[in-house]
């Protein structure tokens, strides 16, 4: 180290030298590398680093060279090859990557261009003549992958200050960076947004100094606001994979915003013309006209033009919308700036129609031809809605000269009035009512319609229509004008050959149909089509079966010659001559009546011409009408390509084939013909549902698609193979599949076929026609479930291996698809649709089998996830109250029971506690059975028992996962017991259930525990198998048996005996009741009144009706016989405990809401029955008769008018009158008259808790209310102000 004191070595020799002392390390070498591209980075002089690093005799390349295009050693030297070569040398000196350095050079060579700038935004000539020749060599550079975009836009945020907004314009003009690439790369949204800004003002600002400029300046200006505006408004636009989706439409949006706040503030404070401020605002809007925006699509720009007059019109306000529409009539723009007033013009397209498309702005039409197609679909509009249509008014308020100069002369053209008004006339009125009309002017329409009334010629309208003998004739024509345009398919390029061509087609389409060529029917607003019965009128069926020809000869011709994306825009020119005349609803009718019914039987270059038809169609949607499938049936209306898609049917077996090779050839056709930029064609030509038919009928039809093989590159697309003689289709599908760019395709979000997707597609398939064998099948549904989607990730439409995600998924789907409208005619029965539907079968299947293995790994007391699917969906529909809403809630309900039993028994008690004694963890069922099924056994789950029992199904099912799950446990009896005794205490309706189905289900559960080794059955089984024999032997006449604990188990299985012997034998033998044990009456009471209010809810149980209001009599009676309380049952609460909280829980919502009625009603005959004033006497009755009273008033209040009114009815019924005997108002007045009278009767202690007992419900009704206070009072002899409130 002494010895070199004071000798300078060079950076690139002591690092080589420390390399050659180290031991080759590829980690070494590699944080070597990372460390010359810092020290690259870093070092503020680029050409000292450069200088440093040569050795001597080399040619050395700076930056300020690529530059310095005047030196004679620059054009000698720095040529392309040249300045690779070096470029190249000088890397491997510095140890970094040549694309890195060339990225660094050429940013300080921007630099050097920017400095010292002249104008604040612009290059002078000097500079541009400089910066072309760097761009010349980027642009080597770049073909030959020596520079990286990335790290250039890096280094050139670092030296944005000497940045200037032309020379970024040119880099996007001359495609080395594009200007979202570039603003992608900073890290800063709210920076890089200030710049912009900044830069796009200073522009505006120095529009008029840059003469010199000018051409430049508006070229830049204009293509700042197209991108700004598409990048704000238009949706999924092919960005690239490397850009923010979300942070482009934020920077664009922003700057937009920025620069409307800057104009409306500018305009705001006033300005002088000569004022920068007034040059910069009248620049940017200029930006605005027609010219500028007819280049952008008509969806971002509506967009933008709607958000636009939003934030104007919201821009400091003064008056709140209501006010502002009211004031509406005294709204002008006399005093409004004339930038602005010309801004309102643009913004609300002044010289264009109201339907007009801004995008094809380039020949707009004069304003009053515009006005009469406006006229016509403004009518179309009102007749579909009956309300004038938005762009009217808005035109009437905003483009007032176009509104009473164009469109007011073009709707009130005088004719003869029609003697039913018809939609015109009636949007006249319309408009006359809103005061758009001005009197003056409706008083001359109305007096020119009355001299053309009188003026009225005799001869009938000729009508629209051409002979047949004429349309025969045109024919010829037609024909060999379509001949002539195949003849020109052998170089279809020739554009104004093809574009004269179709002219004569189009001309000679007119003399066939005899209608204008401005008579088209895009000014329809709905096409009705019936995809089941599609029609093709007489008079278009030739002509459009002549067009549909030739337009595939014509491809076929074509693609003989050369590939698609060669074959110049003749497809597109036939489509809109195709959809330019009233074709296009015939067109559609017999796309219907080829793909839907005649797919299969169609030939390869049918198949391929109208797939390519199809894609064009799509092409061209913006400017079709939408079709309705079902016009009978109440549903959404259809863009064109979606109306195509809903026509392929991949759910039977030729079917299925037809769909698959049509979407391969319209995918494939998109593919080629636009391939520059496929994947945006795809978007805007081809609906995302029929790529995901594609994958859905590859997956199924070609095995080989679903084993993993290598991606091809872009050289091999299968349009060829298509074109073929003997179209090879599978070879075809499995080229397009094995497609890297399409893979890629296939994993965006709105294109990638989902676990659902694939769901729903696969329960659609057709009994009996699907072209896989059962084995088949089932290897196709255990490769599709746990091969490809259970382990994809969630994000991908998969299931992330969760197991219960697949599982819960395919309940979803299930109950979804049997609740669809195609599904809705099945039986409530247990079993799934009987008809059809293997595939169906197929899949519950594999959710049994999923099912099973979730349940040999699920962990210890784990909940069931089913449940929980069960609970999610049930608590979506829990908020609606309306009468469909809760039809829909029953059937959401039917479907959990239905599923429940496709799943194993087990799977309603879920797994064993650890802990002994071990008990399975029903909770969630008894929570579904309390919460949800207690509530719809009398509408849907039950014909038996009223409404304290559930199917035989749902209830063996229990009982069986209840012995299959205890059996697993040490000691299987005792898990039993403590789970029936759970059962009792939390969901009694499973006992009463058990109860009623006793007979059925007693050999089942005696022959499984057999099965499972043990003797006899459970103490709380046996204790269900007493009552039974109990209830059984009552009627006999010499039984003597007492009743077995608990007492509401014995009412309940006498009370279903009851209903089992019928009404002689129960009449007779309820006299017994006197014998049996008293805490035994009160809730065979309460069985016998919820069985009445049943029997009166069901329309056809007349019978049922006299049987039920015998019994609960019978019972009353004895009741009263023995003294026994039973006024308790009628005010039951969710805080009683023991047999009051049991009882609760098996009644019904509606039932306990009800029991007023059976309370009172006059009909029910039950007021007889007891000693009327024994029980007055009773210190409860008249607390009980007016807790009933009051909530029979609520009732009626709150409008639960129908199940009363229908208690009312049958009543009447039972009395032999054959309608209702009164309304609800008229039992409530009987209540109240029988309240009145029992009230001066009743005693003092019967008033003790009365002011509580009102509460809140006082102002029920005023009158019986004083009558209790006033009682109450002269017993007391003190008056107190009660606390009502």
């Amino acid at each position: 180290m002494a010895g070199a004191k004071g000798c300078r070595r060079p950076w690139e020799e002591l690092l080589a030298g420390r390399v050659k002392r180290q031991k080759h390390n590829t980690e070494r070498e590699q944080n070597l590398k990372e460390s010359a591209m810092q020290l690259l980075r870093r070092h503020q002089n680029l050409e000292d680093l450069l200088l440093e690093v040569e050795d001597p005799p080399c040619k050395k390349l700076c930056p300020s060279q690529l530059i310095d295009c005047d030196s004679a050693e620059a054009c000698s030297d720095c040529s392309s090859s040249f300045i690779g070569s070096a470029l190249r040398d000088q890397a491997l000196r510095l140890g970094v990557p040549v694309a890195i350095l060339a990225a660094r050079i050429v940013a300080c060579s921007m630099e050097q261009v920017c400095s010292e700038p002249s104008h604040p935004v612009l290059l002078s000539l000097e500079q541009r003549k400089k910066l072309s020749s760097l761009l010349d060599i980027t642009q080597y550079l770049l073909v030959h992958n020596m520079f990286s975009r990335l790290s250039f836009c890096q280094e050139l945020w670092r030296v944005q200050s000497s940045l200037l907004l032309e020379a970024v314009w040119r880099l996007h003009v001359h495609s080395i960076v594009s200007l979202w690439e570039l603003l992608e790369s900073h890290p800063d949204v709210q920076a890089v947004t200030a710049w912009l800004f900044r830069n796009l003002r200073l522009l505006c600002e120095q529009m008029e100094v840059s003469c010199p400029s000018d051409d430049t300046t508006k070229a830049m200006l204009s293509d700042f606001v197209q991108l700004l505006i598409l990048r704000a408004f238009q949706d999924n636009l092919d960005l690239g994979r490397t850009v923010d989706p979300d942070k482009m439409p934020q920077v664009a949006l922003s700057v937009l915003q920025r620069m409307l706040s800057f104009v409306l503030d500018s305009l705001a404070a006033g300005l002088q013309e000569s004022s920068l401020a007034h040059k910069a605002v009248r620049c940017w809007l200029d930006m605005f006209s027609v010219h500028v925006c007819c280049v952008i699509a008509p969806d971002p720009l509506k967009k933008f033009f709607r958000h636009t007059l939003v934030q104007i019109l919201t821009h400091s306000p003064v008056l709140k919308v209501s006010d502002a529409i009211q004031r509406q009539k005294e709204w002008s723009f006399a005093r409004t700036h004339p930038l602005l007033t010309s801004l309102f013009r643009r913004v609300s397209l002044e010289n264009m129609g109201l339907y007009e498309d801004v995008s094809l702005a380039g020949d707009i039409a004069e304003p009053h031809s515009q006005a009469v197609q406006d006229v016509e679909k403004a009518i179309l509009m009102f007749e579909h809605t009956g309300k004038v249509p938005v762009p009217i008014l808005e035109a009437s308020i905003f483009r007032r000269s176009y509104y009473m100069s164009h469109f007011l002369p073009a709707l009130l053209t005088p004719r003869a009035l029609p003697e039913v008004p018809d939609a015109r006339a009636m949007l006249i009125e319309s408009l006359r009512r809103a005061d758009k009309i001005p009197p003056s002017v409706y008083a001359t329409y109305r007096q020119a319609c009355a001299t053309a009334e009188k003026e009225k010629p005799e001869s009938a309208d000729p009508g629209m229509g051409t002979e047949p003998g004429c349309v025969e004739e045109a024919l010829g024509p037609l024909k060999a004008a379509l001949g002539q345009l195949t003849a020109l398919m052998t170089n279809p390029m020739q554009y104004d050959a093809v574009s004269a061509q179709m002219a004569v087609i189009a001309e000679k389409l007119d003399a066939v149909l005899g209608r204008r060529r401005d008579d088209t029917c895009c000014e329809e607003m709905k096409i009705q089509l019936s995809t089941f019965a599609p029609d093709v009128p007489q008079q278009y069926q030739v002509v459009v079966d002549l067009l549909l020809t030739a337009f595939c000869q014509d491809l076929m011709a074509a693609c003989s010659f050369v590939p698609p994306e060669r074959q110049g825009p003749w497809a597109t020119l036939f489509v809109r001559t195709l959809c330019g005349h009233a074709l296009l609803p015939a067109v559609l009718a017999r796309f219907c009546q080829l793909l839907r019914h005649q797919g299969p039987s169609l030939s390869a270059p049918h198949v391929l011409g109208l797939a390519a038809l199809a894609v064009h169609l799509g092409e061209t949607r913006a400017t079709l009408p939408e079709v309705d499938p079902h016009p009978a049936v109440a549903t959404h209306s259809l863009p064109v390509p979606e109306f195509l898609n809903d026509l392929l049917s991949c759910h039977a077996g030729e079917s299925a084939l037809f769909c698959l090779k049509f979407c391969t050839a319209a995918i494939t056709y998109s593919w080629c013909k636009f391939s520059p930029r496929p994947h945006g064609a795809l978007r805007s030509c081809l609906p995302p549902g029929l790529i995901k038919k594609f994958q859905f009928a590859v997956f199924r039809l070609v095995s080989e698609a679903r084993e993993p093989h290598p991606v091809q590159n872009e050289d091999s697309l299968p349009w060829r193979l298509l074109c073929l003689p003997s179209a090879e289709w599978q070879n075809a599908v499995l080229a397009l599949w094995r497609q890297s760019s399409f893979q890629e395709l296939l994993a965006e979000p709105e294109f990638r076929l989902t676990y659902r997707d694939w769901l729903q597609q696969e329960l659609e398939v057709s009994a009996g026609a699907d072209p896989l064998s059962d084995t088949e099948r089932q290897e196709f549904h255990q490769w599709a479930i746990h091969e490809h989607f259970l382990p994809a990730p969630l994000a991908s439409g998969g299931c992330d291996g969760d197991l219960e995600v697949a599982c819960a998924g395919l309940i979803d789907v299930l109950m979804d698809f049997y609740q669809s409208p195609r599904n809705c005619d099945h039986t409530e029965s247990s079993d799934w649709p009987r008809g059809g539907h293997k595939g169906n079968s197929d899949l519950f299947c594999r959710l049994q089998e999923m099912a099973a293995d979730l349940e040999l790994g699920c962990p210890v007391s784990q909940g069931h996830f089913v449940f929980g699917v069960f609970h999610r969906r049930l608590e979506a529909l829990s908020s609606e109250r309306g009468v469909a809403d809760s039809l829909w809630r029953q059937q959401e309900i039917l479907m959990c029971k239905r599923l429940l039993l496709h799943l194993p028994p087990s799977v309603l008690l879920g797994k064993l506690h650890a802990e002994e004694p071990a008990m399975p963890s029903c909770e969630e069922f008894f929570y579904l059975v309390n919460s949800e099924l207690v509530g719809a056994v009398q509408r849907n789950f039950c014909s038996h028992g009223g409404a304290l029992s559930l199917t035989h199904d749902i209830t063996v099912h229990f009982f069986r996962g209840l012995l299959n799950t205890c059996c697993r446990s040490l000691d299987p009896s005792l898990t039993v017991n403590l789970t029936l005794a759970k059962c009792q205490a939390r969901c009694p309706l499973m006992v009463t259930s058990a109860l009623l189905w006793w007979s059925s289900l007693e050999p089942v559960l005696c022959s499984r525990w057999r099965k499972f080794g043990q003797g006899r059955l459970p103490h709380e089984l046996q204790r269900l198998q007493e009552a039974h024999q109990f209830a059984h032997s009552f009627f006999s006449p010499d039984s003597t048996s007492a009743a077995p604990t608990p007492a509401w188990v014995s009412a309940a299985a006498l009370h279903f005996e009851v209903q089992r012997v019928g009404k002689d034998n129960a009449r007779r033998l309820l006299k017994k009741l006197d014998c049996v044990r008293e805490e035994l009456l009160a809730p065979f009471f309460f069985f016998s009144l919820l069985s009445l209010l049943s029997s009166h809810l069901i329309p056809s149980a007349i019978a049922d009706s006299l049987m039920a209001l015998e019994v609960c009599a019978e019972i009353l009676a004895c009741l009263e016989r023995r003294k026994l309380p039973w006024l308790g049952l009628f005010q039951l609460a969710e805080t009683d405990a023991g047999l009051g909280h049991l009882l609760l829980h098996l009644a019904p919502d509606q039932h306990t809401r009800l029991l007023p009625f059976a309370f009172y009603s006059p009909c029910s005959r039950l007021l007889p029955y007891f000693d009327e004033a024994a029980t007055i006497m009773d210190e409860g009755f008249l607390r009980v008769a007016v807790d009933m009273y009051l909530q029979l008033v609520q009732l009626f209040v709150g409008g639960e008018t129908t199940a009363v009114s229908a208690l009312i009815g049958r009543s009447s019924q039972l009395q032999g009158q054959p309608g209702p005997q009164g309304s609800s108002v008229e039992l409530i007045a009987k209540a109240r008259l029988f309240l009145l009278q029992i009230i001066p009767r009743s005693p003092q202690k019967s008033f003790s808790g009365i002011t509580k007992l009102l509460a809140g419900r006082a102002d029920c009704d005023p009158e019986v209310t004083s009558a209790l206070l006033h009682r109450h009072q002269s017993m007391t002899g003190v008056y107190q102000e009660p606390h009502l409130f």
